[in-house]
């Protein structure tokens, strides 16, 4: 399976003024894309090919550093994108809303130790909210790395490389997360993966 760059499911424009159309020309066109050409190089003639993205981010863990590094930002941006959309927050579907309420205390408790995970994690990388063993949990890793390949499965990641957010919020991280938080994600999206994962 060779790796596509898909459209943005909304307008350069359509996250303004949390995130700017410069960002996601830059985060789309040319980041993005740098993961979906190298990974498509680095893809030819190992013993990958063919198979499912899922299964090369899995596989490629730990045993072909370029390839995964490529192949685990591929998949993070593909759901990335889904991950947000205009108008975004607000309410969250009832049963992942029951759910997080459970198994974090409170919905806002949750938000919190989100955003302290993006806040938290040095370098480049990603904060997690992922399903694991039947419970969800808030998890941070690096450069590429997601929840796949620790045996959970990413219901929601926020992109924490400075490409993702400097042109908008400059060294203010802690602000882009919270607008994150607040006004870009799309909780539709989180609740349809989580109801595949249970």
């Amino acid at each position: 399976m060779s790796f596509t760059l898909p459209d943005l499911p909304y307008s350069y424009d359509a996250l303004a003024p949390y995130m700017s159309r410069e960002t996601l020309e830059y985060h789309h066109d040319k980041h993005h894309l740098a993961y979906v050409n190298n990974g498509n190089n680095l893809l030819k003639g190992t013993e990958f090919e063919g198979k499912s993205l899922e299964e090369i981010v899995k596989g490629s863990f730990g045993k072909n550093a370029p390839l995964f590094n490529n192949a685990g930002q591929h998949y993070n941006h593909l759901h990335f994108w889904h991950w947000l959309k205009p108008n975004g927050g607000g309410a969250i579907p009832g049963e992942l809303e029951k759910k997080l309420t459970e198994d974090f205390g409170s919905v806002d408790k949750f938000k919190e130790d989100f955003i302290a995970a993006g806040v938290g994690q040095f370098g480049s990388g990603w904060a997690w909210l992922a399903l694991k063993d039947g419970k969800l949990a808030v998890t941070k890793t690096a450069n590429g790395e997601n929840p796949l390949v620790h045996g959970g499965t990413p219901l929601l990641g926020v992109d924490v490389w400075e490409h993702s957010y400097y042109i908008d919020y400059r060294n203010r991280r802690p602000d882009y997360l919270k607008a994150f938080v607040k006004h870009l994600v799309n909780w539709e999206y989180v609740a349809e993966l989580y109801s595949k994962a249970v």
